[in-house]
């Protein structure tokens, strides 16, 4: 039957416990419980190593006078000093084949290592150490190409990142455990952490495959501890605890801190509170009222423990909270969190150490769950302790807490490998200008750097044992990035286009640097690169010198005397493959454009679309002789040339008609279209008929009239 002894250095008190080891039982002999005259302790940190030293020197010789000498002792770090930060880190992947486990390892070692390096800027953890050590991670999400998966195991992409939450102790808390112990003459049996020492109490082995948070809530701080998958997958820490409650009640009723405190764990078990105030007054509250008081602080504290854990659990509640700790005795404080965490309020409970399995107490020590990590600290110290490890990395020697089962990531990051190591340097890369925008073409990735343990090929995942030697050979770099013109054309290269069955091939035009080049011209870093292409049918029209036809597939518009005349029947029809089209659209490899034309209208056409009468005709009879006569009553114009009625007009030409003749057909104009004439030798008069009455030249004349001239000899003799 062996004795363990433990001590639990906490913000307000130090508790000593005694327990002793019977099979697979243990049995609480005794306990002792000092509290700190000043401030020693400082979010979990010994500040002041000699008052704490007084104090755990004073509790182990009380202990000593009833159950002999103690020389060695088992302790916990405050969960309270764990430090927990949140970091993303994200890699390209293009070109990389599927991404195994061990890619996983190493993406995820680089976001621990980013959450350190965000731990060591941050102003508080300057002020403690710059030396941590890593006592666990969890993964929030993985993503590929920004988007959340839940693996990328065999997945292929741009690139991949993945988002950790890690938590750290500083180096200095462990020393500063050890001086005041060796103050106190007493050796460091084991060392664990208080949230593992409350679950090696509370949640056995086999109960720790399931999600389930245990909240430590002491005077100043709650801390937390989640496991899932059979480990311990994260913890945390608010700065609410206990002490918010009591102050509340302390406040609103005028009691004296250590009269609140009384009376807050009184609220537990009864339903009438006797209070006394600073005052001497004494009076008598139901429960119910005084709770009523206290429901904004305790609402308070169960958003703060909520929230964290939903935090740490990746924004899920877990399957069940377990509370411990003095602060745990809060009244209502598990059905608030149960509202927090959108829980049945059977999934939230109080536990005591009545709850630890195979353990029993003498009848002096109480049942209550402020005992839980004092026996936790024993319990672990036993089944779970914690060591030193050295080991060897690249012949650098490396010292590790075994504050888990340890593994060659864990070496890495005691040893400032980074994960950017663990792979060859990526080939130098391409920046070019293309068109105006930057395109960055990546090198070669580097092959990954090869890990041996002893002489054996191992990954990061690999556990080590105390004395193991590493080696890194590091993996060779990627090759630098070549790419041609060719290569950033996409869709933009030569293509086969027929026009009214003619053949054409449409190349880019392409210049780099201002010169013009090949598609198989090799580029180089900082090059300029202009590629012009024809897509639309309009483009390819220009490039292959058919502007005519452009042209002919405008709308037909002319402008009479600088008004716009809309003629759409003079207009061609644009067919590709067959199928209507606009010039806007765009001409793939091997389409087919067809161009429909229409005559052009002629000078003659346009002015009867118009209206507008060009010449006047008439025919009539003279001497027996049918005549047509003609003349000209408009000039036409034609972007301002004269033109005839038989001339083409072309699209957007500019027409004015310019009035020549409208007088009306007199007699006289019969002779400029007949050929007879008076004879030579004729000698007396003559007579003008028209419609065979008598006329004169400059009478009016009609189409269809007959008009005549009689002659009249002297001898009366008539000739025609």
């Amino acid at each position: 039957m062996s004795k363990l002894f433990a001590l639990d250095i906490g913000t307000r008190s130090v508790v000593g416990i005694i327990i002793e080891e019977q099979g697979e039982n243990f049995h609480v002999v005794d306990l002792m419980v000092e509290e700190h005259k000043e401030r020693a302790m400082v979010d979990g940190q010994i500040h002041n190593v000699l008052h704490v030293a007084t104090l755990i020197e004073k509790i182990k010789t009380q202990l000593e006078e009833k159950h002999g000498p103690l020389h060695k002792v088992s302790v916990a770090a405050a969960g309270r000093a764990l430090k927990t930060e949140q970091a993303a880190v994200t890699i390209n992947i293009k070109n990389r084949l599927a991404f195994t486990e061990e890619d996983i390892s190493r993406l995820e070692l680089a976001a621990v290592q980013q959450a350190q390096q965000q731990l060591l800027q941050n102003k508080e953890a300057k002020n403690n150490t710059s030396h941590y050590y890593c006592v666990g991670y969890s993964v929030l999400y993985y993503r590929l190409d920004q988007e959340e998966i839940g693996s990328l195991i065999d997945q292929q992409g741009e690139e991949a990142s993945v988002e950790v939450i890690a938590t750290f102790l500083p180096r200095v808390v462990v020393e500063s455990l050890l001086a005041a112990l060796k103050r106190a003459n007493l050796e460091m049996e084991a060392l664990t952490l208080e949230p593992i020492a409350a679950i090696n109490a509370l949640i056995p082995p086999t109960m720790r495959r399931l999600n389930v948070a245990l909240v430590d809530i002491g005077a100043g701080t709650s801390d937390i501890a989640i496991t899932d998958k059979s480990t311990v997958v994260a913890y945390g820490m608010v700065p609410t605890a206990g002490d918010e409650i009591t102050e509340a009640l302390s406040d609103h009723y005028l009691l004296d801190f250590p009269v609140a405190e009384k009376t807050k764990k009184e609220m537990a078990i009864q339903d009438e509170i006797n209070i006394q105030d600073i005052l001497g007054f004494d009076q008598f509250y139901p429960r119910s009222e005084i709770m009523e008081k206290l429901r904004p602080a305790v609402v308070q504290l169960a958003t703060a423990i909520g929230t964290e854990i939903l935090r740490l659990n990746n924004q899920i509640a877990p399957k069940a909270v377990l509370l411990v700790g003095g602060g745990s005795l809060t009244p209502d404080l598990p059905m608030e969190l149960c509202k927090v965490l959108e829980l049945p309020e059977n999934r939230v409970a109080v536990r005591g150490i009545d709850a630890i399995q195979q353990l029993t107490r003498e009848d002096h020590v109480p049942a209550s769950p402020e005992l839980v990590t004092p026996i936790g600290i024993a319990i672990a110290a036993k089944r779970a302790p914690i060591k030193y490890m050295t080991v060897e990395v690249n012949k650098q020697i490396i010292r590790l807490f075994e504050l888990k089962e340890m593994t060659v990531s864990d070496a890495l990051l005691a040893a400032n490998v980074l994960a950017t190591k663990l792979y060859g340097k990526p080939g130098l890369a391409l920046s070019i200008k293309v068109n105006d925008q930057d395109i960055f073409i990546p090198g070669g990735h580097g092959s990954p750097t090869e890990i041996f343990v002893n002489g054996n090929k191992a990954n990061t995942k690999h556990l080590i044992q105390n004395g193991d030697i590493i080696e890194l050979k590091e993996g060779e770099n990627g090759a630098p990035a070549q790419a041609s013109v060719k290569d950033i054309l996409d869709d933009a290269g030569v293509k086969k286009v027929y026009i009214q069955d003619v053949s054409y091939e449409i190349q880019p035009k392409i210049t780099v640097n201002g010169h013009t080049v090949t598609s198989d011209t090799q580029l180089k870093d900082r090059d300029t690169v202009s590629i012009k292409t024809a897509d639309t049918i309009e483009e390819i029209l220009h490039w292959t010198n058919n502007q005519a036809l452009i042209q002919r597939l405008t709308p037909f518009t002319i402008y009479v005397d600088n008004k716009p005349v809309n003629l759409p029947e003079f207009a061609s029809s644009l067919s590709l493959n067959s199928l209507p089209i606009k010039l806007h659209y765009a001409m793939k490899n091997n389409d087919r454009l067809t161009i429909k034309m229409t005559e052009l209208p002629t000078v003659e056409l346009i002015s009867n679309r118009l209206n507008i009468q060009l010449e006047d005709r008439i025919i009539v009879t003279f001497q027996d002789e049918t005549l047509e006569m003609i003349k000209t009553c408009m000039s036409v114009y034609i972007n301002g040339e004269i033109a005839h009625k038989s001339d083409v007009i072309p699209n957007g030409a500019k027409i004015q008609f310019v009035t020549k003749d409208t007088s009306n057909w007199i007699y006289q104009d019969v002779f400029r279209f007949s050929n007879w004439q008076l004879p030579i030798d004729f000698k007396g008069s003559f007579s003008i008929l028209r419609n065979e009455k008598p006329s004169k030249f400059d009478a009016e004349i009609f189409g269809g009239d007959q008009l005549s001239i009689t002659l009249n000899e002297i001898e009366h003799e008539s000739y025609k």
